[in-house]
């Protein structure tokens, strides 16, 4: 039986699975605070804009919510499938986290949904704005319990080894705010929040290039840039604390993430290049000399460790963490610069009337969404080949399963994925896609379920528009 086949194919089917899962929560998260915001300051100006903006959004969000509670389930499925091992030896550890997480987020957020859907006309306006705040503290904590557990995986500490050979917990605070965990809550988060900025901003600027006068695309187009403006400087800055973070447990991380090969005192920042995992080299490396032991040590000449200070068995994949972390990087320097425009743009008092900075935009929409999959691959490739860091090899973690088992459950969830998630996305592109419009405060009460179940609906994409008109708002 070849092993090394069934453990690949686990791993790329748990890949695959959960790149479609962080997607929605990274754009829920945010999505659930910018309807807080727009609740909140229509409820504090009694401005109709606000109010409108936040019933566009409304139905996206009950879309997106659905959609990333389906996908979430399917993590369960494979950790007593194809990762039993790892279940059973970190289940006395990460077991009742993620128990946390269902209790305190889970129920918080399908309590109060329901209200902040239905109930605006039945429980008042200040109870309404309640129930969604309560929703974005819910999808915050459930942030908060997952990158705990995975904050675990990546610098485990706080436990002790039972008879069988099981982690089982020593101190519960120590597990739950583990040495990286305030570093990737914050950046995580954060990246939340400029995910769905720039996908706000992005439909706010397909609009304005159709109607420059659009009152409600220019409200989404100005809170997103300000959004940007604000948070992609403070995201780099968290960023560069959670590298230094990462440089101090997770060495072999950051020598693949800044393609370091060899151990340099006053190590060079490399910008491009093609390691060469084999050869143990940087091919046509560009480089800036001394500043990568700036960044990582602050010192000019400080010492950074290369790979060859571990076994070769113990390296991660070293082109993929390079690469990845590389369009991380630019997708986030991308978004402070359109921030840093729009910002000249705005005191030039013609944030609006420039289409060559809506396209922009628009084509800027995915960015959030492809930094946050660059981020969690460097996360994930940089920890191999360990789950739990240092502790419990990836190859003494997976379920003793034949690679035809694991490739045919894979190919299922391919083509269940095409269909079911590939419907719900081109139900949401229609639903930003429809011009918002001012003034229509009485919407069918059903509509975002209708929307949600036909997103989730495998033949969605076949089936007529259920709305349509006014009664879309």
């Amino acid at each position: 039986m070849d092993w090394a086949n069934a453990i690949d194919l686990a791993r790329f089917q748990f890949a695959f699975t959960i790149t479609f899962h962080f997607l929605l929560p990274a754009f829920s998260i945010g999505l659930a605070s910018y309807l807080a915001v727009l609740e909140g300051l229509w409820l504090l100006t009694g401005r109709s804009i606000y109010l409108d903006t936040f019933k566009f959004w409304l139905k996206i969000f009950a879309v997106a919510f659905g959609m990333g509670v389906v996908s979430g389930l399917v993590m369960s499925y494979q950790f007593g499938t194809n990762w039993s091992v790892f279940s059973d030896k970190t289940g006395p550890v990460l077991g009742p986290l993620m128990g946390y997480e269902v209790l305190s987020a889970f129920f918080l957020e399908a309590g109060f949904l329901g209200v902040m859907l239905f109930g605006m006309k039945k429980v008042g306006k200040r109870l309404h704005f309640l129930a969604t705040l309560l929703v974005a503290v819910g999808t915050a904590f459930s942030a908060f319990w997952i990158l705990s557990v995975n904050s675990w995986m990546q610098t485990p500490v706080g436990y002790t080894f039972n008879d069988v050979g099981q982690f089982v917990p020593d101190d519960w605070w120590a597990i739950v705010f583990n040495p990286s965990f305030p570093y990737r809550f914050v950046h995580t988060v954060l990246a939340a929040y400029l995910t769905t900025a720039f996908i706000v901003g992005a439909v706010g600027a397909w609009h304005l290039l159709r109607d420059n006068q659009n009152a409600i695309a220019r409200l989404m187009f100005s809170m997103a840039m300000w959004m940007a403006v604000t948070v992609a400087p403070i995201q780099i800055l968290a960023g560069d604390m959670h590298g230094l973070n990462t440089l101090e447990h997770q060495p072999a991380k950051i020598a693949a993430m800044e393609g370091h090969f060899e151990t340099h005192a006053g190590a060079p920042l490399i910008l491009f290049g093609f390691p060469d995992q084999a050869a143990g080299e940087v091919h046509y490396a560009l480089e800036i000399p001394k500043l990568g032991s700036l960044i990582l040590t602050h010192e000019m000449d400080g010492e950074v460790k290369g790979l060859e200070e571990w076994p070769r068995e113990d390296w991660p994949a070293v082109a993929i963490v390079f690469w990845s972390f590389r369009v991380m990087l630019a997708m986030g320097f991308a978004m402070l610069g359109l921030g840093l425009v729009s910002l000249f743009l705005r005191w030039r008092g013609a944030l609006f009337d420039r289409p060559w900075m809506l396209r922009i935009a628009v084509l800027m929409g995915p960015s959030g969404l492809l930094a946050v999959v660059a981020g969690w691959i460097v996360t994930e490739m940089g920890r191999q080949p360990y789950t739990v860091y240092g502790l419990l090899r990836t190859a003494d973690s997976v379920s003793p399963l034949a690679a035809p088992a694991v490739a045919g459950s894979l190919l299922a969830f391919i083509v269940v994925y095409f269909f079911v998630f590939g419907a719900g996305i081109f139900y949401l592109l229609r639903m930003m896609g429809k011009t918002p419009v001012s003034g229509d405060h009485g919407p069918d009460a059903m509509l975002p379920v209708r929307a949600a179940a036909m997103a989730l609906a495998p033949a969605a994409s076949q089936r007529p528009n259920p709305v349509g008109g006014k009664g879309d708002l």
